[in-house]
């Protein structure tokens, strides 16, 4: 790989592209309905010969995730959309949900690589990677690809922000990978300390929002922050160049933007939901809808990467919030309401304070209880693994919007 392109693919023809991700289309589908009952199910009387383009591909059906949650419930771990054994998974994880998803074999499984070149990492950097290792699958995704690019990966994980200041200062890594306000918080501790953390000159972030005035921050301070979209069950699914005009797909995907709530395809330029389709031979995933909502920029990345261009993450679909790296459903605030039977309904705010998320759960009663603020406090960070604030108010002063979850941060 030379210092401007990963590999040749990335500056393709895009006609060339296109035509070779649907030559390979039907035989991945075959492949998935034989070994995987569910996928056998899902495109039942689909003519896969006949997707060719994608039109073609927009008449089969989507699965979305709530759909997939379902399925693994009635049929556990995979719901049947495993095409092989679980002995050929490499490791399995378990994200809120619950919803399973299993590592295919590979060096690089979640196609991480591409995008931590692209943010300007190289063989022979040190790596601190703050994703979490716990359960999910978001630590592993950019550890793997880092060191199939010959990069040496400390994985620090989440939290022991004392312990990570010391560790920049022994290894001195010249990365960070994580969410985009943890970084601040772990250069800031440094020179609260005295530490010297100047060692960090680049940085990969996902899981949240890079606010404009975050990135400026950082770069006052010598470190160029570059962004990836990713999800724990598809893996890199396009990622941020210098010329930061977009997140360029990664190779091996086909992304469409479609209609909330349809599988119909928007024009280029107009937000919907992404739905993306892997080649991922062990987790096929055809028509997977993500929930999450972006859009499709016109014309090709100034870098000079070939492949579609989206604006990046831009909220979600369905009420499901990502919260400091880690989605809230609405569900989960059922659970909560259900564990306190003083609380009659519920409402998370989320927010921004300075550079981080922050949580705020207003919840309804007409019950004047001690410690009923702190009880829920603890349940809402059992449930959804993140502190957050909560707030009494009485019965019938949340709005009536049937909204359980509002995101209140402004994206910029």
């Amino acid at each position: 790989m030379s210092d401007q392109q990963f590999d040749a693919r990335e500056r393709q023809d895009p006609a060339l592209r296109e035509r070779d991700l649907f030559v390979r289309l039907p035989e991945l589908m075959a492949h998935a309905m034989r070994r995987a009952p569910a996928w056998a199910e899902q495109l039942d009387g689909c003519d896969l010969t006949a997707v060719v383009d994608r039109v073609s591909l927009a008449a089969l059906p989507i699965l979305r995730k709530p759909d997939l949650m379902e399925r693994q419930k009635a049929d556990p771990p995979f719901g049947g959309f495993l095409a092989g054994e679980l002995s050929e998974a490499a490791r399995v994880f378990m994200s809120p949900g619950p919803i399973w998803e299993p590592q295919a074999p590979g060096l690089d499984p979640w196609n991480g690589a591409r995008s931590l070149f692209a943010a300007g990492f190289r063989k022979g950097d040190t790596v601190l990677n703050a994703f979490s290792y716990h359960l999910t699958p978001g630590g592993f995704i950019l550890d793997q690809g880092a060191i199939a690019l010959g990069c040496t990966v400390f994985p620090a994980g989440v939290g022991n922000t004392d312990t990570q200041v010391e560790a920049i200062g022994v290894l001195k890594p010249s990365g960070f990978v994580g969410t985009p306000d943890y970084l601040k918080v772990l250069l800031d501790r440094g020179r609260e300390q005295g530490r010297d953390v100047s060692s960090i000159k680049k940085a990969l972030v996902s899981g949240g929002a890079l606010f404009p005035s975050l990135r400026q921050e950082y770069e006052d301070q010598g470190i160029r922050v570059a962004q990836c979209y990713a999800t724990a069950d598809l893996g890199v699914i396009a990622y941020e160049t210098e010329a930061r005009t977009g997140m360029v797909v990664n190779e091996d995907f086909i992304v469409e933007i479609v209609r909330p709530g349809t599988g119909e395809p928007v024009k280029d330029g107009e937000v919907g939901e992404l739905v993306v389709t892997n080649f991922n031979t062990l987790y096929p995933l055809i028509r997977f809808g993500t929930g999450d909502l972006s859009k499709v920029i016109p014309g090709r990345s100034g870098c000079g990467r070939t492949n579609m261009q989206l604006a990046g993450w831009m909220g979600r679909a369905d009420q499901r919030t990502k919260v400091k790296g880690m989605f809230v459903d609405p569900a989960q605030i059922a659970q909560i309401v259900a564990a306190h039977p003083e609380v009659s309904k519920a409402r998370l705010a989320v927010s921004r304070a300075g550079e981080s998320d922050a949580m705020t759960l207003s919840v309804e009663t007409d019950i004047s209880a001690d410690g009923l603020t702190d009880r829920v406090a603890v349940t809402l960070k059992e449930i959804t693994r993140l502190k957050g604030d909560v707030e009494i108010v009485p019965p019938g002063a949340l709005p009536n919007d049937g909204k359980v979850i509002a995101d209140e941060r402004e994206y910029g």
